[in-house]
């Protein structure tokens, strides 16, 4: 069977979500072992959107039913399992060896562009309404229907040319592997499998810091509204520095401010293996005779110890000695 053309998935029409939803709510349980009826596109567009919160690496056939959400939701209301969702992650994201070119089109087009991802992503879940899916059965994952704005957070401590140089070898391999795919389009897709996983990370560590910089206090949600550009999420290993299973270490990562993200990262302060914040030599001479240094790094606002939720994950003690000895300017 012919794949659906693209603009089934970057700009659908309503009269086609519909149709899409109607045999979606006609459709029965396939028995385990029996081949899964084909996905639709707006739930492989669903699919896609699931991916910039759950890392289908994570999981296996046989642990897939502990895939966090929304892919639980998804699973019931499109009556196929688990394993079905995050084979389509891995479909979309070019990582499977047998995914189909058509799909790594669809998500270099959407991840290209995340106005044209919400967009798509509001189409789907206005029609789903209108068919009386609620928000129970569908729940909006992005949290968008209310006004919010689709924002990849942690992307200001990516460079280009640094993801490009992490590619190299990854973008060889999947040349032989799928030489039938464009090397531009695989290049492209590469580049945006890392912006999202540079997102999941960044989500997981403001999760884990419960949305306030560890150094000061600061919370990120504002007038009963979260803003985004008051917290960033960045490693205490740089990206550039760091392999890649430390780049998705939730451990390697600290909720900060600007003002005090900054400083950590140019080594201005420093944090030891028992918490404690300290001055590079100088600031602290500074700050009797420069106020405004005193206001932005003083204590207050800076806290002697990190500030941590009682139910936070702990830095790595590994990722902390690194920032001292590498990036903390001591003398």
């Amino acid at each position: 069977m012919a794949p659906s053309p693209i603009s089934e998935f970057i700009d659908p029409a309503d009269s086609s979500l519909d149709e899409q939803w109607k045999s979606v709510l006609a459709r029965k349980v396939v028995p385990a072992g029996t081949r899964q009826v084909k996905f639709v596109p707006c739930e492989v567009v669903l699919s896609l959107c699931a991916s910039l919160l759950v890392d289908h690496h994570k999981y296996g056939s046989t642990s897939a039913h502990r895939a966090e959400y929304p892919v639980q939701h998804l699973s019931r209301l499109f009556k196929r399992p688990p394993s079905s969702f995050l084979a389509k992650m891995a479909n979309l994201d070019g990582s499977r060896s047998h995914g189909g070119r058509h799909e790594m089109e669809v998500s270099t087009h959407l991840l290209s562009d995340s106005t044209m991802m919400q967009d798509v992503y509001l189409r789907i879940l206005r029609s789903a309404r209108r068919q009386g899916i609620d928000r129970q059965q569908l729940p909006d994952f992005l949290d968008l229907e209310d006004g919010g704005a689709l924002w990849l957070v942690g992307q200001e401590e990516l460079v280009e040319s640094e993801i490009e140089k992490s590619l190299e070898g990854i973008l060889e391999k999947r040349a032989r592997e799928q030489d039938d795919v464009p090397l531009e389009l695989t290049q492209r897709l590469l580049t945006a499998t890392v912006r999202i996983g540079q997102h999941r990370f960044a989500q997981g560590v403001l999760a884990n810091h419960q949305h306030r910089c560890v150094f000061c206090g600061l919370s990120g949600i504002i007038a009963g509204e979260r803003r985004p550009r008051m917290l960033t999420a960045s490693h205490i290993k740089p990206w550039r520095d760091s392999t890649g299973k430390e780049r998705l270490d939730n451990r390697n990562g600290f909720t900060a401010c600007p003002t005090h993200d900054v400083a950590f990262d140019t080594g201005l302060i420093t944090v030891d293996s028992d918490l404690n914040v300290h001055y590079s030599p100088g600031i602290e001479s500074d700050m009797t005779i420069e106020a405004p240094l005193r206001a932005a790094l003083g204590k207050p606002p800076l806290a002697d110890k990190l500030i941590l939720p009682d139910v936070a994950v702990r830095p790595d003690v590994v990722y902390l000695d690194w920032h001292r000895t590498q990036i903390f300017v001591a003398s």
